[in-house]
């Protein structure tokens, strides 16, 4: 430790050093005050750096929910949606349910003829593949078609004539309860008792078997209708399809009215099986014949033939403007890493910014160029069901709706959502930004009182210690020159006693220069 006052005298072989050192002075608070500073501080720090990493993710976010289309982008998406529309006008056309049947039906009876080869019918006649697939995979349920109202309607009405999962359970069910289920008259829930159990199996095996194998092939011959009706040249009563399944199991729920002369849910869903609900009508508003066209499964596979028709435009518009963006944004990166073979642009272009995925701006492109295939869509079907219908409004709507282009309504539906979607992501990703932000400012505020503060403690500590310092040196300087004054009174002392006791003036002579008398 350093001297603040130091003392020396020097005489012959006598020396005397006198020092005055500080005092070391540390209070147990200062020293608590210090430590919870740093702590505080290295919480912050340690708080701001999970802040800026979050910061980094949700600015990352924003530029993905950001869209930076410009001009060049919406021509191009303007010009795709134009000519996707052209091609749906030019191309498509209407809707027709009676095209869609029939691609159905030969479909159907294909496939009916088809299997039936393949289980060991050696004939080519679709009439005779029926029977022959009915007589070799029968299913109890054949025997309750009284109980379900016939033939023309037992198909919809009994549960386990439904081609779909929950048709497959009612026929294990069958197996295994011995009962049927289906909707009455009305269209209320039922559970009766099969009149005939011979096909009800004896073991779990062939409870199994009947009731899945046996199922899965009647469903095949019942797909094109009965042999009967099939042999005198009629469409016949085929199969409900998964669409029409559904409603009719659903229109069996309590929750719907199954009252006597109801006209509710079951009655119009028994319409659109039966085809008198989609069928023309004349002007005493009598039902055409030709008209009536049954929505069955080859119904059903007839409007996904129509569907996937009205879809080619579609699917032309999309990877129209996804292939705008992709060229695009690879032109613009090839011009920034300036490649010299193709090589260079394979390593070094960042092809994340150029796919046409998962971005805002190529969801804006979509929602542009879908949204001009939808004008377009909907202006040349609103002006050619106004020249058919003749000021007719049913007619018009009619007309209408079979020439909307019903896969681009949903999909400039679907964009649309997507589009709302994005706003709402990036607004409340952007206020997720402001809050961070926020909250690094205050933390570094925090962090800037904690470092003044500390400061502050040790201005004030400095204050103190030079404090306690002066009054200690001035106590120290003052018992210093009270000793020197107290060693000059013995000096003399000692003179005076040397003198009075000894006469030999050489020694006296010697002792006073010692003391510096």
């Amino acid at each position: 430790m350093n001297s603040l006052v130091s003392l020396k005298t020097q005489e012959g072989n006598l020396d005397v050093i006198y020092e005055i050192k500080p005092y070391e002075f540390v209070s147990d608070s200062n020293i608590r005050e210090s430590t919870l500073f740093a702590q505080k501080i290295r919480n912050i720090d340690f708080t701001l750096i999970q802040k800026n990493i979050s910061l980094d993710e949700v600015e990352s976010q924003i530029e993905k929910y950001t869209s930076n289309a410009d001009s060049i982008d919406y021509i191009l998406a303007v010009s795709s949606g134009i000519l996707s529309g052209l091609i749906d006008i030019l191309f498509v056309g209407d809707f027709s349910l009676d095209r869609g049947t029939q691609w159905g039906k030969d479909r159907v009876d294909n496939f009916v003829l088809s299997v039936a080869k393949m289980k060991g019918y050696e004939g080519d006649k679709l009439d005779g593949a029926v029977r022959f697939l009915e007589k070799k995979y029968p299913i109890p349920a054949d025997s309750a078609t009284n109980i379900f109202g016939g033939g023309a309607t037992h198909h919809l009405k009994d549960f386990s004539h439904h081609p779909t999962p929950l048709g497959l359970m009612f026929s294990l069910l069958t197996q295994f309860t011995g009962k049927v289920y289906g909707t009455n008259s009305v269209g209320a829930f039922i559970v009766e008792d099969v009149p005939s159990t011979e096909l009800i199996g004896d073991n779990i095996f062939s409870k199994i078997s009947i009731g899945f194998i046996n199922w899965l092939f009647h469903m095949v011959s019942d797909m094109a209708g009965s042999s009967s009706s099939i042999t005198y040249g009629k469409y016949g009563t085929g199969l409900p399809g998964p669409f029409v399944s559904l409603l009719k199991e659903l229109s069996s729920l309590p929750i719907f009215s199954h009252e006597e002369n109801c006209r509710g849910f079951a009655y119009w869903v028994s319409k659109l099986f039966n085809g008198t609900l989609l069928a023309k009508r004349d002007e005493n508003n009598r039902i055409i014949p030709d008209s009536v066209i049954k929505f069955d499964l080859r119904a059903e596979i007839g409007v996904s033939y129509e569907l996937g028709r009205q879809a080619v435009p579609v699917i032309i518009n999309e990877c129209l403007v996804r292939l705008c963006y992709f060229v695009r944004r690879l032109i613009r990166e090839i011009k920034l890493i300036d490649p010299s073979s193709i090589n260079d642009i394979i390593k070094n272009t960042n092809w994340d910014r150029t796919l046409p995925f998962k971005n805002r701006t190529i969801t804006r492109m979509i929602t542009i160029s879908s949204a001009t295939f939808f004008v377009i869509d909907v202006a040349d079907a609103g002006i050619r069901a106004a020249i058919k219908s003749g000021g007719d409004p049913v007619a018009f709507a009619g007309g209408l709706l079979l020439r909307l282009n019903f896969v681009e309504s949903g999909r400039f539906l679907f964009a649309i959502t997507d589009e709302i979607c994005s706003e709402i992501n990036e607004y409340k990703t952007r206020n997720r930004q402001i809050t961070l932000l926020n909250d690094i400012i205050s933390l570094h505020e925090a962090k800037y009182f904690y470092l003044c503060a500390g400061e502050w403690s040790l201005l004030r500590d400095a204050a103190v210690a030079v404090n306690e310092l002066e009054n200690y040196a001035f106590y120290q300087i003052s018992n210093a020159y009270k000793t020197i004054n107290e060693i000059h009174l013995a000096s003399d002392t000692i003179a005076e006693n040397i003198i009075s006791e000894t006469s030999n003036q050489e020694e006296i002579q010697e002792i006073m220069n010692i003391l510096k008398y």
